[in-house]
């Protein structure tokens, strides 16, 4: 258990945490968010003693880690920086034996065979022995991440502190960085992070604990904390909070400056939840949204009825048929702009891209290549060709400042 109470940190004559206190249990991956200088990095340094408060104390267990000996400290707790840059040229092997500096003695032999098979073991479980004879400056900035994290492992703690552990790195070692992590979590190990990226930390991360200005927001489940006035309050943006199509996890979109609501209509034709972020999204930015043709039990309809968005809904697998198409058309009719999701398509629903043809304004979302999602043959090419030729084709990431664009040109 590690129980901070009333912390407080002063750096140059400024407050960086006050009053601060949370309690963390055994085997918890904790994250710690918010903007920047909010006082996650130093809530770190202080939790890893590498920092005394200037009040308040950091129990682990019943001792305060800051009365600890630095080599019993240094049992306790072991940090990954957020600088992972290394001023030494040292192999990989010996900066992970580095993470047994702790229990070697100053007088005796160095010697410590227990230790050499701890080192492998960290070698091993961050899938860094391939490389372990080479020189830590050769190694990539992703590599060089887990090499740092091996080093930490090697110190046998049962708390793992991490400082932003996936900056400056390409998705891909993002997620085998906190894929790694969590496992450590699993495995009984104590980890809080400092994590800036607010999804990655949703679905990672046990708990959340929100700061801003040197103070706790909000902490307790990804659910809890990530609330659309937390996220106000934290950050003085405007965001939505809805849930990632895929993983179900808490999925936050910041929202754009603006000096009021938008105005104008959107109609979406989705389905397969290929809308569903998207509907939260335009919603939220005060647009008046209508969403369909959408078959009964699609998760794209879930969503339209969680926010009350005017829905054209059909039966499960049935056909759209003629008066479900005139409902559509309506909607597209009355619409300033109309965005075809990244849908499948099939003899059933190609009366929606036909309806998507009328739109004056259409922006075509493409995040697949059509072969993928076209189950209805050269007839259903035909017709998307002439539909993105009437549109604006973008990316899933893109679509909302589409629309935006769009509903200008249309006003």
């Amino acid at each position: 258990m590690i129980d901070v109470r009333d912390l407080d940190v002063r750096l140059g004559g400024m407050a960086v945490l006050d009053s601060v206190s949370t309690s963390i249990g055994e085997g918890r991956f904790v994250g710690l968010v918010g903007p920047n200088g909010a006082g996650k990095s130093t809530l770190l340094r202080a939790i890893g003693a590498v920092l005394k408060p200037d009040a308040g104390t950091v129990l682990l267990g019943d001792e305060d880690v800051h009365d600890l000996p630095s080599r019993a400290a240094s049992r306790r707790v072991a940090t990954v920086p957020q600088d992972t840059s290394l001023s030494f040229d040292f192999d990989v092997r010996e900066v992970v034996a580095m993470g047994r500096t702790p229990y070697r003695s100053r007088f005796r032999s160095s010697a410590d065979p227990a230790g050499e098979e701890t080192v492998e073991r960290a070698l091993s479980r961050t899938e860094t022995e391939a490389f372990a004879e080479r020189s830590i400056g050769a190694v990539s900035g992703g590599e060089r991440q887990r090499v740092v994290l091996a080093r930490a492992l090697a110190q046998e703690t049962p708390i793992l502190l991490l400082d932003e552990p996936t900056a400056s790195l390409d998705i891909n070692h993002q997620i085998r960085t906190l894929e790694l992590v969590r496992d450590l979590a699993d495995d009984g190990k104590t980890v809080i992070a400092a994590i800036h990226d607010l999804n990655l930390a949703a679905h990672y991360c046990d708990e959340l604990l929100l700061l801003s200005k040197g103070a706790i927001v909000d902490s307790g489940s990804p659910e809890d904390v990530l609330t659309e006035s937390n996220l106000t309050r934290a950050f003085d943006a405007r965001a939505v909070v809805s849930r990632h199509p895929v993983t179900g996890a808490v999925y936050v979109t910041a929202l754009p400056e603006r000096t009021g609501d938008r105005e104008g209509r959107v109609h979406v034709i989705g389905g397969g939840g290929t809308v569903s972020r998207l509907l939260y999204v335009l919603s939220a930015a005060g647009y008046e949204v209508s969403v369909g043709a959408l078959g009964t039990g699609d998760s794209d309809l879930e969503t339209a009825r969680l926010l009350g968005l005017d829905t054209v809904i059909v039966e499960p697998f049935a056909p759209i048929d003629a008066e479900t198409r005139t409902r559509v058309s309506e909607r597209i009719a009355r619409a300033d702009v109309t965005v075809l999701g990244d849908i499948e398509v099939g003899s059933g629903n190609l009366a929606n891209l036909e309806c998507a043809l009328a739109s004056d304004a259409l922006v075509v979302v493409e995040d697949r290549p059509f072969e993928e999602r076209n189950y209805a043959g050269a007839d259903a090419r035909a017709l998307y060709e002439a539909v993105i030729g009437r549109g604006t084709v973008v990316e899933g990431s893109e679509v909302f400042g589409a629309v935006e664009e769009a509903m200008d040109r249309s006003s």
